[in-house]
């Protein structure tokens, strides 16, 4: 018979140290969606943009952790004053060693407002419920198992045995994206989130209150032509949340229907001796196929966690046509 063993201690280190950090994809730099709720009805002209993403990580350290991300989001216009977007999005993160799983989800809605020289600002807001569930009545703990007899006692001395419940919470938002319109074939913008504003209680223990920090993100995108058939995307986001943040550089390059992007994610804060400032390069392959773009990534670790066979994430979007272009134009990001 095979058992599973937890003490209080590991108990207790994986509740405040996996589940209080937000969910980051690594094709969040080209699914901006998955960072701000800004980006509902970014592409404008009343188009449809609708995605999944998969990601995988650390498939080979007993720590495998699998999230899937899935949004959808409409823009409405009406004239060259009046905008905005509205969508959905819902996630889902399990991960293996402890039984967690976490599901959120969200409604979102986005603001278009004209400024001059061709600038937008697009306010948003986000609300969402989320679930946490740790699974802890099915474990069985260390006191229970009697190691000369192999019995196993029904019930734990522990006092969070009796006392872990499952949450549910209610999720605020905000964000906002200053937009300037292609010009000579360059586009450019940057935008900023602060997510959990009303910093949630997360607490598996009944009575207990651990809030969930605020996530900051600060992002910018800026896409030129190259070679008059190309186009070469740079883009930045630096993320904070409690003690931890991370900052990813990247780029992307387009040759007519191929797309190949690579990003060095960093460790800015180091919070400890042991941390790196590079902590993984993640490597991007994509395709477009009509109103279809396919994404495969992959992060090579280089840090000293060990073996862990990378990080992989898939993803699909759809991009439905302009409706109120002369011509159909292709994607802003």
């Amino acid at each position: 018979m095979k058992f599973r063993y937890l003490t209080l201690l590991v108990f207790g280190f994986g509740i405040w140290s996996v589940s209080a950090q937000d969910p980051i994809f690594t094709q969040s730099n080209y699914v901006q969606e998955t960072i701000n709720p800004a980006f509902s009805g970014f592409e404008d002209n009343d188009r449809i943009s609708a995605g999944v993403l998969s990601r995988t990580q650390w498939p080979n350290l007993n720590l495998r952790i699998n999230t899937q991300y899935a949004y959808a989001n409409k823009s409405f216009d009406y004239g060259p004053s009046l905008g905005f977007g509205i969508g959905i999005s819902a996630l889902w993160q399990h991960e293996s060693f402890n039984n967690y799983n976490f599901y959120q989800l969200n409604a979102n809605y986005a603001h278009r407002v004209n400024l001059n020289g061709g600038w937008f600002f697009r306010p948003a807001i986000e609300v969402g419920f989320g679930f946490k569930d740790i699974r802890f009545r099915s474990l069985t703990l260390a006191d229970q198992i009697n190691i000369n007899t192999g019995v196993i006692a029904p019930t734990s001395v522990d006092p969070l045995s009796n006392n872990i419940e499952n949450v549910f919470f209610a999720d605020i938002s905000s964000g906002f994206v200053f937009e300037k319109g292609e010009f000579n074939g360059k586009t450019y913008w940057f935008g900023f989130t602060a997510k959990h504003l009303n910093t949630p209680n997360i607490s598996f223990v009944d009575g207990e209150n651990l809030p969930l920090d605020i996530f900051f993100s600060v992002h910018g995108n800026y896409r030129f032509p190259f070679l008059n058939d190309y186009s070469i995307m740079l883009t930045a986001n630096y993320m904070q949340q409690g003690q931890y943040n991370r900052l990813d550089v990247g780029s992307l390059f387009q040759v007519n229907e191929f797309l190949i992007g690579v990003t060095a994610a960093t460790n800015p804060a180091k919070n400890d001796e042991n941390s790196h400032l590079l902590t993984s390069i993640n490597a991007f392959l994509g395709l477009e196929y009509k109103e279809f773009r396919f994404g495969l990534s992959y992060d090579i670790n280089t840090s000293g966690i060990g073996r862990t066979d990378g990080v992989y994430e898939v993803s699909v979007t759809y991009l439905s046509r302009c409706r109120r272009c002369d011509t159909d134009r292709s994607r802003k990001r």
